[in-house]
This record gives C-alpha cells, structure tokens and sequence, in this order.
C-alpha cells in the first residue's frame, strides 16, 4: 500500500465531521469568554464606569487560569448514559444561557446591580472555563495527531468567530436598542453549543476508580517524568509568556477606541468585522503552513508576526495624541508626490491626503485592527497546537486544562493591571511596554522549539504510539 492510500488527503481533513465539530464547539467556548472581555467592557465604559475599575474587573476571570484544578472532576463524576464530556458541557452551557441572560436584567449605574453583574461575571467565567475543559478534552480525544494542527486552527477560528456576536452585533444593536434587550439576545447564542451538545454521541465510558488526588499527581508526573522537571518548567514559563505582550496590547481594546472616539457601530464593525477576516486568514493559512513546516518553525515565524504587528496600536495612538503633526506629514509627502508627478509630466493627478484626512479615521483603524488580527491569528493557531502536541493518552483532560489555563493567566493579570497602567503612563507608552514584554517568549524558543529541529514533532508521533 502507497502513502498515498494510507493518508488522508487535505480536502477529506478540512470536511470531516470532527473539523465540523470543531466549528461549533469553538464557536460554544469563544461566546462567553467575548462576552466577558468584550461586550461586558463595553458596556460599563458606556455606563459612565471607568477605565480602571473595568480592568479589575478582569480579576474574575481567575477561573479561566485556575481551571485545571477542578479538571480531575470532570474524568471522575458524570452520567454514563450521557457520557464523560457531554454530561459537563450539557451542565456548563445551560447555566451559562441562564447567567448571561440574567445579566441584562441589570443596570451598572446602580451599586447593588453592579454587585450582582460581578457575582455573574464570575459565574461566567468559572462556568465557561470548566466548559472548555470539557470541550479541549473532547476535541483533542477526536482528532489524530496529525490533525491537530489544522483543527485546532479551525477550532480557534470558531472561537474567535462567535466574538463577532458580542463583538459586533451585539455592539452595532447596543446603539439602537437598550442594553439589556442586547445582552439578553446575545445570551440566546448559546443555544448553538447546546445544540452541538444534545447531537453529538462520544463512545462508551467506563466509570473511572481514581480518586482526585490519584487524578492530580498522577498527570503531572506523567508531566514531569516525560519532559523532565528543567524541560517542564521552561515549558510552563514559555506559555505564560509566548502570548503576554499580545494579550496586554488587546487587553482593554475596546475602551481605548471608544476613548479615541470612535463609535460603538465603528468599533464593532472594524474590530470584529474587518479584523475577524484578517485573523481567519492568519489562523487558517497557519494551520495549513503547519501541514508543511511542523510546529517548532511555525513558533518562530507566526510568533515574529504576532510581537510586530503590536506597533501599530502605537502608531494609531501617536496619531491621536499628535494629529497637527500627522496632518504636517501628510501634507510634506503630498507635496512630495505632486513635485514628482509634475516632473514626468503627469498633470491629470493630484495628491491631497492631508486635506483628506480626519480623526477618528476608520481607515486607519482598520489598517491597524487587520495586522493585529492577523499576527495573533498566525501565533495562536501554532500556539495551540503547540499545547496539544505535549499532552498524552488518559490525562489529556487534566494536563490539557493545565497548560490552556497557565495560557490565560497573563490575559487576566494584564487586564486587571492594564487601567492602572494606562491611567499611570498613558496609552502610547503603554503600547510600547506591551512590546517589550513580548519579546521574552520569543526569546525562550532558542530552547523550547529549536527553528531547524523538528524533535517536537518525532517526539509527538512517540508518545502517541
């Protein structure tokens, strides 16, 4: 039998039914965690609460990076007639339908209803993070080795995808309705995950004998034996910082463009709309060039495109905080540009970009949106990838949940941290800290993926053997 015969085309992987899976569930695990960071964000900016106490509110989101203590529960307890993971993703989205409905019932600008949207928030996000727990475990038991790469792409996508609900719609609709229409509206979304759920079928379970703490350490010396405890260490270290710049940049996004003056129908439109399009190429065509290049090389070259493309939120803030100087640029090469095209005798055109321009710029906005999108799209596809590879056999639920919830702890102590900072030093410097920051994760890969060394990826196919 040929290779040919024994491995599946590209066309038959991308139109599986466990890529079409992938859909709908990420688009399940991305719906709340946008709502939180997103709408949520952009309605108590709307209700006159400020920028600071909006980044505390992030603390609450510590579930998403403490996740992987509960993790054991959900292999230990659930009903075996549903099954191991759809019995926790039944539970998580029903009540999470039931949270974020509920939130729209309440209003910022009175105390005791902003003491309730924080015990929801919370309750959204301890429940979305077991969800995902569920969810990454689920995917990652369905997919073959050499799968992960394209469907963990797709999956991120999907995530990403349902952000153009509270990230988009809900805000375009927020502009013409009250808020608590909008946010009840955009709860009812998470019937898609409930759907997925109730129609999906997992093979038969046998109850599993462990007790928690057999389920604790045995995972993390499985951990610990296979890597060793330097390689274990530095991999944990390199998770937490592969992203941390990326994710501080992006951290209180939508404040800042309300602050830069743009509207809540513009933001949603370019943030999640133009932006969306751009990240879907980026994570996409990263999860194909992954096919061909492996993982370790993926790491350098998206993660480059990822810390780069950060310089744009400071270039859009510079032109903020300094218009007269940018128009006197755009002016200086106007006259550039004619002086040019007077010389070769062009007479029909005329360049007039500084008279053209004004701000808040949509343009511009999107230009800057796009690249960003697109670099955390490249580095987030072979980032989760990159996860998945180092899991193994009947831990990946707890090992799984261990490394994606170290992934998110940097996104919930930068945006906690993010209102201060900003109030302290200003946006543009605070651009420019988040670059900085970027810049050691990429360091670390001189260890963890090697550029030429495609050891990860032999060593992957070992351990799934």
């Amino acid at each position: 039998m040929t290779a040919s015969d024994t491995q599946k085309s590209l066309l038959q992987r991308i139109f599986s039914k466990r890529m079409l899976l992938c859909i709908f569930l990420g688009f399940s695990s991305g719906l709340p965690f946008y709502f939180l960071f997103n709408l949520v964000s952009a309605w108590l900016k709307d209700e006159g609460i400020n920028i600071s106490t909006i980044g505390a509110f992030s603390l609450l989101t510590l579930p998403y990076a403490w996740k992987f203590v509960w993790a054991p529960a959900l292999d230990l307890f659930f009903v075996k007639k549903i099954g191991r993971r759809r019995t926790w993703m039944f539970l998580t989205q029903t009540v999470l339908l039931i949270c974020l409905a509920l939130m729209g019932l309440c209003s910022p600008k009175i105390d005791f209803h902003l003491y309730l949207i924080m015990i929801l928030y919370f309750m959204v996000a301890f429940f979305s993070a077991t969800q995902d727990v569920a969810i990454d475990a689920f995917r990652r038991e369905i997919l073959d080795d050499e799968e992960l790469g394209l469907g963990n792409s797709i999956f991120v996508n999907a995530y990403r995808f349902a952000g153009l609900v509270p990230g988009t719609l809900s805000l375009y609709m927020s502009d013409r309705m009250p808020w608590s229409i909008t946010i009840i509206l955009t709860a009812m979304f998470m019937f898609v995950g409930l759907g997925t759920t109730f129609m999906i079928r997992e093979a038969e379970c046998q109850v599993s004998t462990r007790t928690l703490k057999e389920s604790v350490v045995e995972p993390l010396k499985e951990f610990i034996g296979r890597k060793g405890v330097w390689s274990f260490l530095s991999m944990l270290l390199f998770i937490f910082l592969y992203k941390f710049g990326d994710n501080m940049a992006t951290a209180l996004a939508t404040p800042f463009y309300m602050d830069m003056g743009y509207t809540k129908s513009v933001i949603g439109t370019v943030n999640k709309g133009v932006g969306f399009w751009a990240l879907l190429a980026g994570s996409i065509i990263g999860g194909i060039i992954m096919l061909k290049i492996g993982i370790n090389k993926a790491l350098w070259l998206f993660g480059l495109a990822q810390i780069v493309t950060i310089l744009g939120f400071v270039f859009i803030t510079h032109v903020w905080q300094n218009q007269g100087e940018f128009v006197d640029i755009l002016a200086s090469a106007d006259g550039f540009i004619n002086g040019i095209a007077g010389n070769i005798g062009i007479t029909w055109f005329r360049s007039d970009l500084a008279s053209g321009f004004e701000f808040p710029n949509t343009l511009l906005l999107s230009l800057v949106i796009s690249g960003e999108n697109l670099g955390a799209g490249l580095g987030t596809a072979c980032f989760v990838a990159y996860m998945c590879r180092e899991t193994k056999g009947k831990y990946i639920a707890t090992q799984l949940a261990l490394l994606t919830a170290l992934s998110a702890l940097p996104r919930t102590l930068c945006t906690s941290r993010a209102g201060y900072i900003i109030n302290s030093v200003g946006y543009e410097n605070f651009f420019i800290i988040c670059y900085a920051l970027a810049i050691p994760g990429m360091l670390m890969l001189i260890y963890i993926a090697p550029y030429g060394d495609e050891s990860g990826k032999k060593a992957a196919e070992s351990v799934s053997g």
